[in-house]
């Protein structure tokens, strides 16, 4: 098929055709996510694969984030629409990490950065973080990080 871009408008044209309503208005939100970031900046430019993957785990993590807060606010059916939109753009992304392959991952980009200490936190996490590409959150990596850097 084509780019990850245009694998979601036909997906999106599918659902409107589909009456997936669900669907239908996730897509067109992470579409119009990636509209923007493409205008974003001084001119207007083509994102790539791995920028899309980073707009829609961007948007994912606010689905996320969104549907933890109406929970908690005891508003189930905002979560339950926040935790459905969520699930529609996972889809899209790479699957996650399970916990054992996140720290062979992170020990291995340690390891081969050469990297001891807390006082290398940040070139450390840098390293993680494209060996992980986009498989794991921030938060996991970075916990994963310290814990192998404290040890």
């Amino acid at each position: 098929m084509g780019t990850l871009k245009d694998r979601l408008t036909v997906d999106m044209r599918t659902a409107l055709k589909a009456r997936d309503e669900v669907t239908t208005s996730t897509l067109r939100m992470a579409l119009a996510a990636v509209g923007a970031a493409e205008v974003a900046g001084r001119a207007k430019r083509e994102l790539g694969d791995e920028e899309v993957l980073a707009v829609l785990a961007k948007e994912a993590k606010k689905r996320r984030e969104a549907a933890a807060a109406f929970a908690e606010a005891g508003r189930g059916e905002q979560a339950a629409k926040e935790t459905a939109e969520g699930a529609v753009l996972e889809r899209y992304l790479p699957s996650q990490l399970s916990d054992d392959e996140l720290a062979e991952a992170v020990a291995a980009a340690l390891t081969a950065g050469g990297f001891t200490g807390m006082a290398q936190m940040g070139p450390a996490m840098k390293a993680a973080q494209s060996a992980v590409a986009g498989r794991a959150a921030g938060g996991r990596v970075a916990a994963e990080v310290r814990r192998q850097r404290a040890g």
